[in-house]
């Protein structure tokens, strides 16, 4: 935490006291060996957040690959990467990511990479996630800002299986589910997880506590990140969250890549299948991911002042969130990416689609969490941004709310601008239209489509971190991903219309 300094991946729990693990070039060079590592999994993000990963024999690894990198990466063959012409690039592995995988049979370790581009100078790769990420983080200090904070809370959905036809469209599209948990189980013996009732169930209803325990000791005891709790979540089939302890911008991407990595394969070892997918049940919540943050200079929080009567929150803070609410329509596309997205952004399941903030009001988009006040509990106050979801990358998630936020401060926006209503404390759900017109509460894009239009026209407060072709990149997916949506009869359709 915070008071207890600055540090990097990994960590280790001793009794209850965070130690930090620091692993130089030459140390993970030693752990190679003392752990009898076999081969070694080089892992780096795409710029939509797919996790990538080259292996190599562990004896052929040298120390100066540290440095200098390895030739392993057509570019061309990634997603928003480069063209064919222009795709010989370099990952370079980050020594402080090492991490045993014991899952995989034969001995195992991954590291992190950055993406380098070819040539003398190896300069990072303008369109590495995590290299946009590392510039968040030196575009903070620009700012005059030594360092920010970050809590990323996963949700995700655990299912027993998953089957999904749409290789033969003239013979029927469909997708099963199949958990033991849903009411429309066949398998059930009598405790079913009713539609939005699934939260915190104990056993026999809650069938997944097993499993979670597994996550977290491979989270923990294996890559060093730290876990507060887990528990099953609101909806029915499987949904879960593993809370991991907040970290420095590029540490808790890091953190969130992993822990996505982790939950999947623990799944698959069990012959089930976690999805990141944001909204897979119709009718029940989807999955979110929170993102608390807090900004902090000289081993001080500057969201904290004890003499803001509302929610001890600084002037700093009011900023930082008059900038969120500001591009909030653009932010959706970077934070919530992908088609399903907006089918979780819709009234009715808890999801926040209202341009608002507030303390402890899960209906706006950005609440100030209440559950401490006072001196003692300074080092915690942060805001939690509720728009993103676990399908967007979180280097690029956490770098464009740094660009949102710091727009704010640099422009002064308040919290309270006349553009934006001040803190909204009522059920925003619960509101007519005619009451939100009222307290000038507008919504975030109803479609991907909506906010890559909104991209389109606000994208300036992201280009001193991500430049202008990474925002090019991203508009032009996402196009891409509407269209392919959008060609398709979807199977209820049928249902709606074969009639007419």
């Amino acid at each position: 935490m915070p008071t207890d300094g600055i540090f990097q991946l990994p960590y280790k729990l001793i009794d209850g006291r965070i130690e930090p693990l620091t692993f130089s070039a030459e140390q993970v060079m030693r752990r190679l060996k003392e752990d009898n590592i076999k081969f070694l999994d080089l892992q780096f993000t795409g710029l939509f957040g797919r996790f990538h990963h080259t292996t190599i024999d562990s004896k052929m690894f040298r120390v100066q690959d540290f440095t200098d990198g390895l030739p392993k990466l057509d570019g061309s063959s990634i997603r928003g990467f480069t063209e064919i012409h222009d795709s010989d690039l370099i990952i370079r592995p980050d020594s402080a990511t090492y991490a045993t995988v014991p899952w995989i049979g034969t001995p195992t370790a991954r590291l992190i990479c950055d993406i380098l581009s070819g040539g003398s100078k190896r300069e990072i790769f303008p369109r590495d996630p995590r290299g946009i990420a590392k510039k968040a983080e030196r575009y903070l200090i620009d700012q005059g800002f030594d360092t920010s904070y970050w809590g990323p809370e996963v949700e995700f959905f655990v299912f027993d299986k998953l089957e999904v036809n749409t290789m033969t469209p003239y013979q029927g599209q469909s997708y099963h589910i199949t958990s033991r948990e849903a009411p429309w189980s066949t398998d059930s013996v009598g405790y079913a997880l009713r539609l939005k009732e699934g939260y915190l169930p104990s056993a026999p209803g809650d069938t997944l506590m097993e499993y979670r325990n597994e996550c977290v000791d491979v989270l923990s005891n294996n890559f060093g990140i730290v876990c507060d709790a887990h528990h099953h979540e609101v909806a029915t089939a499987g949904q879960c969250e593993i809370d991991i302890r907040f970290d420095t911008l590029v540490n808790a991407a890091d953190a969130v890549q992993s822990y996505k990595y982790i939950v999947k394969n623990i799944a698959k070892k069990h012959n089930m299948i976690a999805t990141m997918m944001p909204k897979p049940i119709a009718l029940d919540n989807g999955s979110g991911m929170h993102v608390n943050v807090s900004l902090w200079n000289k081993g001080k929080n500057l969201f904290y002042d004890p003499n803001d009567k509302y929610a001890e929150l600084s002037q700093t803070a009011r900023y930082f969130i008059g900038g969120i609410l500001d591009h909030a329509k653009a932010l959706a596309a970077i934070v919530a990416p992908t088609t399903n997205s907006y089918r979780r952004l819709i009234p009715g399941y808890e999801a926040p689609v209202y341009i608002a903030w507030s303390t402890g009001n899960r209906s706006a988009i950005i609440r100030i969490p209440a559950h401490y006040k006072g001196e003692k509990f300074a080092h915690l106050k942060r805001i939690e941004f509720r728009a993103p979801d676990p399908s967007c990358n979180p280097y690029l998630a956490f770098s464009a709310i740094v660009a949102a936020g710091l727009s704010g401060i640099k422009k002064r926006i308040e919290a309270n601008d006349p553009k934006i209503e001040d803190h909204v404390d009522a059920d925003i759900f619960k509101m007519t239209d005619a009451d939100r017109e009222k307290h000038k509460i507008k919504q975030l894009p109803a479609s991907l489509r909506e906010s890559i239009e909104e991209l389109k026209s606000d994208s300036d407060f992201l280009k001193p971190i991500f430049g202008k072709h990474v925002i090019e990149r991203i508009i032009d997916d996402a196009a891409k991903q509407h269209m392919e949506l959008a060609v398709r009869p979807h199977p209820h359709e049928f249902t709606m219309y074969a009639d007419v």
